[in-house]
């Protein structure tokens, strides 16, 4: 009689691990009458992998101050920590009553006592001088179960309960992992007007404003925390001893996102990347008078990507100069920035800062001329560099470029450098993104400039002549737009288009002054 073949069980990896459980879990969702798509999936995904992490942290935690001979005071008391109610997998509490528990200000808890539910619990705590607990509630405040079935959520649970943040493999794997669900959630929320920043493009400007261990950070517009991860990552390695890291771990990194669901995976994105207590404000960054920002709230390093083509209510609208008031959004920001940018005063060096602005910014006129006046007399303008079309493919074709300026004294001259696309790609697209290794040749070019093919200098002097105009085209690009091919035609019809719609707004805001 043959032998039987047996078949080999090939250990999996972590990532593969991860990836099954990940995976089961949508999967599941997916039978949930409560939530429609990734949008709602991802945030119920978050919730729960948040409350375990937490949990996780704490058995850490507790260990490492009983080996210090310390107290140890749990950040969630029983029995609402993720022990307590979602780590029995055959008998915990499931069904209705998991949903009550969840979701109900009062209910039966998972010890048998009547209660808080535990959404209600966890939004009611607060610390005595800033720790987790602040930021649970802040996280919970927005937050909503929008699972109806208590079994399938069970279900779910026993999944992510496989997942283990004690270990220092996994979370490095979900950090990587989590980054590609934030890219699938940026693809479900695109087609309602929302896009991220792509990460080459994030990495490009922290490189290239190189924020320093001691300095303070902030993104204004931290959407799901892009910017604030890849600092973190970049001042890590600044990091030499036990104090670089305490430095690095608190007062550091502060952002603003008024958003629910950005701010959820925002906090969520800095906690597995290990920021240990993000600092991010859940309000609108804009809702500060200008004239009431003073020395101590400004900062030394701003990078965002600010919301570009919104409106704002009219009650923001006033923070404003009433000289500067516009309904759109990105020029509001650069006001901010402007202001909170630290001041060179008894011999520090004034802050940085860089940052993503649609086209409009550089040829609009009107209040925009007078704001980037403001910024070309009080500010250096440094550089700017003008992005080929396509980066923030298939979201928006709106043409973009990134300002970089800083507080050192006023603009004397302008550096453009113009990143070109790939020797054959006519365009970018969600199949073949931008890549880190493109801007090698710019950030070559940054500490050692010359005129080349792609950079090119002018004169303060002359663009304030220009009404404050700084879309400025290569003088050496060897374009002909009537030798285009006809794809970049239609991109080049459609840049004017945009143009008309940006000098539409700025007439707009004209019709909103004379109301005023």
């Amino acid at each position: 009689m043959a032998s039987r073949k047996t078949k080999i069980e090939v250990p999996k990896s972590t990532a593969q691990q991860l990836g099954g459980i990940i995976k089961s879990c949508r999967d599941i969702m997916r039978k949930d009458k409560g939530l429609n798509g990734d949008l709602d999936r991802l945030p119920m995904l978050t919730w729960i992998m948040f409350l375990k992490f937490l949990d996780d942290m704490e058995d850490i935690r507790a260990e490492e101050a009983k080996l210090a001979g310390k107290k140890f005071r749990q950040v969630i008391d029983p029995p609402y920590r993720w022990r307590d109610w979602a780590a029995k997998v055959d008998g915990g509490i499931t069904g209705p009553e998991l949903i009550a528990f969840i979701n109900q200000d009062e209910a039966v808890r998972p010890d048998g006592k009547r209660g808080m539910g535990l959404f209600t619990h966890l939004r009611s705590l607060q610390s005595t001088n800033g720790d987790r607990r602040d930021v649970i509630a802040r996280v919970f405040a927005g937050t909503v179960n929008r699972m109806v079935n208590g079994y399938l959520l069970r279900d779910v649970i026993n999944k992510v309960n496989d997942i283990h943040f004690t270990s220092r493999d996994e979370i490095h794997t979900l950090g990587n992992m989590y980054e590609s669900m934030l890219r699938e959630m940026r693809d479900a929320a695109g087609d309602s007007g929302e896009f991220y920043t792509p990460r080459p493009l994030v990495k490009f400007i922290v490189a290239a404003v190189n924020p320093r261990l001691g300095e303070i950070v902030l993104d204004p517009a931290a959407g799901t925390g892009g910017f604030l991860v890849e600092v973190f990552e970049h001042l890590k390695k600044q990091c030499k001893k036990a104090e670089d890291f305490t430095r690095l771990q608190h007062g550091t990194l502060f952002g603003i996102e008024a958003k629910t669901l950005p701010y959820l995976l925002c906090e969520m994105n800095l906690l597995l990347h290990g920021l240990e207590y993000p600092e991010i404000d859940p309000e609108n960054a804009l809702r500060f008078p200008l004239r009431e920002i003073g020395d101590r709230d400004r900062v030394d390093v701003i990078v965002t990507n600010p919301p570009f083509g919104g409106e704002e209510e009219r009650g923001i609208l006033s923070n404003f100069p009433e000289d500067k008031q516009t309904a759109e959004t990105a020029l509001l920001f650069l006001q901010l920035i402007m202001r909170k940018l630290r001041r060179p005063i008894a011999g520090s060096k004034g802050g940085r800062c860089g940052m993503v602005v649609p086209n409009g910014v550089l040829f609009g006129d009107g209040i925009c001329a007078r704001i980037k006046e403001e910024l070309l007399k009080e500010f250096n303008l440094h550089t700017i560099v003008r992005l080929p079309n396509g980066v923030f493919a298939p979201y928006t074709s709106i043409p973009t470029n990134l300002l970089f300026f800083d507080r050192s004294g006023a603009t004397k001259e302008v550096w453009y450098y113009e990143q070109a696309l790939p020797n054959g790609r006519k365009n970018y697209s969600k199949t073949a993104p931008i890549h880190f290794e493109e801007f090698s040749s710019c950030l070559a070019w940054w500490t050692k400039r010359e005129e080349t093919d792609r950079a090119w200098k002018v004169r303060a002097s002359e663009i304030l002549a220009n009404n404050c105009n700084l879309d400025r085209k290569n003088p050496r690009s060897k374009e002909d737009i009537t030798h285009l091919p006809p794809e970049q035609l239609a991109e080049s019809i459609q840049r004017k288009e945009q143009r008309i719609a940006e000098i539409m707004i700025n007439i707009k805001d004209l019709l909103i002054n004379k109301e005023v």
